[in-house]
């Protein structure tokens, strides 16, 4: 098992509540606390702050926010605030969205790999307080640079995460990022050929794959009872197996029992549909794509994903009792 661990949280908690999860969890040696943006439900950067303000170690990092919807200075900016607030403890994670809500709300998410390759070019060039002369299909600057008039000029130590599913983007995220969220919902095994895909992009860059960081995210539901964690995390599959394909799609779910759930699922999602639905997600998929069950169990469970590859397993408590999972998983 990793001595490293770390905490994903999203959506399924009071934010204040928040605010104690990862308090305790730095007591506990977690290494970082990671907040998603996921959804149209919250927004990572304000928890993120919010994170920082009432933590002294712990890393905070966003799991993931787009590349589309804040534009290259203002992301930039974004980051230098969470800087300024963490200094050396802040990760930007990010990921190139997924449709249908991209789509939905006007996006087109068109050559990716190229947007986001352009987006951790020029952020990385402003958080090293360069001044910087753009111009993409994606990116049009003209000598912008941080404006810093009061503060710390000196370059910041933000690494870029990639948060990548598909085979190029992964292997362009060992190319040009500083580490890689690998994706929950899949099997340990799944790890392999990301692995393979990481150090392929490492080598085009002179770097080996140990360059890499590779966090991974983890739905880890644990409870005394077993049948009660397996039903937590039957619910939260049920609802991004309908509205999350890519993830599907990488689980090896089938495509027939997707778009069954999806024919019961309106969007957003209610609580009564997912209750009608959850049926049809069958324990065995839940054993194989999660960490669920009694503490010794999701133990074991997380334990396969690091022997596969995961540096530090970022743990998603889809509900329950989140002390008891960070006493589960506590380093100290």
């Amino acid at each position: 098992m990793s001595d490293r661990v770390a905490l994903y949280l999203q959506d399924s908690h009071d934010l204040r509540d928040g605010l104690d999860y990862v308090k305790y969890a730095e007591k506990r040696g977690f290494e970082a606390v990671w907040q998603a943006e996921s959804r149209l439900v919250r927004d990572a950067i304000v928890p993120m702050a919010a994170y920082a303000a009432v933590t002294e170690k712990l890393i905070v990092g966003s799991g993931v926010i787009n590349n589309w919807t804040r534009n290259i200075g203002l992301l930039a900016a974004t980051f230098l605030t969470l800087d300024d607030l963490a200094p050396n403890r802040v990760i930007c994670g990010i990921g190139a969205w997924w449709d249908p809500l991209a789509k939905n709300v006007g996006i087109d998410r068109k050559k990716p790999l190229q947007a986001m390759r352009d987006t951790v070019v020029v952020l990385r060039k402003l958080l090293n307080m360069e001044r910087v002369t753009f111009h993409s299909e994606f990116i049009n600057v003209d000598g912008i640079e941080l404006d810093v008039v009061h503060g710390r000029r000196e370059p910041r130590n933000v690494p870029i995460f990639i948060g990548a599913t598909g085979d190029k983007m992964m292997e362009m995220t060992g190319e040009i990022a500083d580490g890689a969220v690998l994706n929950y919902c899949v099997p340990p095994e799944y790890n392999h050929k990301a692995l393979e895909l990481l150090e392929a992009g490492a080598k085009l860059s002179g770097r080996t794959l140990d360059d890499i960081d590779r966090p991974q995210l983890v739905v880890c539901s644990v409870d005394e009872d077993h049948d009660k964690a397996i039903d937590t995390s039957r619910e939260l599959l049920t609802q991004y197996l309908a509205q999350q394909p890519h993830i599907a799609k990488a689980s090896g779910v089938s495509m027939d029992v997707v778009a069954e759930i999806q024919s019961i699922l309106g969007w957003p999602a209610t609580h009564e549909q997912i209750q009608k639905a959850k049926h049809l997600v069958p324990e065995e998929l839940i054993l194989r794509i999660t960490a669920s069950g009694t503490p010794s169990e999701a133990k074991a469970k997380v334990a396969e994903y690091v022997k596969n590859g995961c540096t530090c397993p970022i743990l998603y408590p889809v509900g329950g009792d989140v002390r008891l999972l960070i006493d589960t998983f506590a380093t100290q």
